[in-house]
């Protein structure tokens, strides 16, 4: 077990679906060779088929034994390879010309049904679900790893792949049930995100988290009362992880979307089940999920009675330090970025 754990929450009623972290990650972490198709992140439209295609249909986790379960593997084409467009044609030849990349007809690609969702009755509804790597507490791609190239930092609980051992056997691609490892087919090693630790350790949140607009991201340690996490996980109880059936205990975790009842045929008036059916929730985030909305329901009345309440508060987020507490592990104080304090911890050298 690792000392401290490093979590996110996301408010999934704040997203905004503009990729603005997705590109964030891109531009930081992913933008060398055999990284093209790599999103560490990235934000899919539910219902829908996600990035991989139907990665939550796949497989992976632990069984109700708590035995590895891998799955197959996704195949290149349920990422959807990187293309270029054949920008060219399409602008200086008036537009005459297909989008399409010469050499192939594109059937799928990252965010292909974006915006689609589904029909409840006569109303269409969908959401935004941003992903990245939960550095799980019991992670089984570390379970998988043959070469021991896995691990789990003892000071904070983020999961890594050690690219020296790293063969690229690819079974923690297998074992992992959200698919957010990556296979490099330039360097033959699995890739993944690294929770921005670079970043943490000089006392700067993950470069997604700075960078959305929606301010939907919470960053901090789960074991650390003051952080925004450990309220909105442990102390008021309203985020959940993914698929937490998978066995893994994710720890990056999500506010349920706020789910009114949807309308009646015709605009005449509103019915009483929900806009986003019950099911699909509990599918997405276990049977939990209709408390968590109970007391976001609550909160959310009381808030509109006139009265004061913390969850929605702290939920507003509206400043950094609100949503952020990065602290230095070794002391649990907030971060302490001198030359000194860095220099003694090892973190850079004179």
């Amino acid at each position: 077990m690792s000392e401290h754990q490093y979590a996110m929450v996301m408010d999934l009623n704040k997203c905004l679906g503009c990729q603005t972290c997705t590109m964030a990650c891109k531009k930081q972490w992913t933008d060398h060779d055999g990284m093209e198709y790599m999103y560490w992140n990235n934000v899919e439209t539910r219902p829908g088929k996600g990035y991989p295609r139907n990665w939550d249909g796949i497989g992976g986790g632990f069984d109700r034994y708590g035995q590895l379960a891998p799955s197959p593997l996704p195949v290149a084409e349920d990422y959807g390879k990187a293309w270029e467009y054949n920008y060219e044609e399409r602008i200086f030849d008036g537009g005459k010309k297909s989008v399409q990349p010469n050499d192939r007809k594109l059937s799928w690609g990252p965010n292909w049904d974006e915006d689609q969702g589904k029909l409840n009755g006569a109303d269409n509804f969908y959401f935004y679900l941003p992903r990245l790597c939960n550095h799980c507490t019991h992670p089984a791609c570390v379970e998988a790893c043959t070469r021991k190239a896995i691990y789990k930092r003892a000071e904070d609980g983020i999961v890594l792949i050690d690219q020296d051992r790293c063969q690229g056997y690819r079974h923690c691609i297998q074992a992992c049930p959200y698919k957010k490892i990556y296979y490099n087919e330039v360097l033959g090693k699995s890739q993944k995100c690294i929770f921005c630790y670079p970043r943490l350790e000089k006392g700067k949140v993950n470069a997604c988290a700075a960078q959305c607009p929606g301010r939907l991201r919470f960053v901090g340690l789960l074991d650390d009362p003051e952080s925004p996490v450990h309220k909105l996980v442990l102390k008021y109880k309203v985020a959940l992880g993914l698929l937490p059936e998978r066995g893994t205990g994710p720890n990056v975790y999500y506010v349920p979307p706020f789910n009114p009842p949807r309308r009646a045929n015709y605009g005449k008036g509103l019915l009483d089940d929900p806009r986003i059916p019950l099911g699909y929730l509990k599918y997405l985030f276990g049977l939990e999920v209709i408390d968590v909305l109970k007391r976001l329901e609550t909160e959310l009345a009381k808030a509109q009675s006139g009265e004061q309440s913390e969850i929605l508060q702290l939920l507003i987020g509206r400043d950094a330090e609100v949503r952020y507490r990065i602290v230095d592990v070794h002391t649990m104080q907030p971060f302490d970025s001198s030359p000194t304090h860095l220099l003694q911890l090892g973190l850079i050298k004179r």
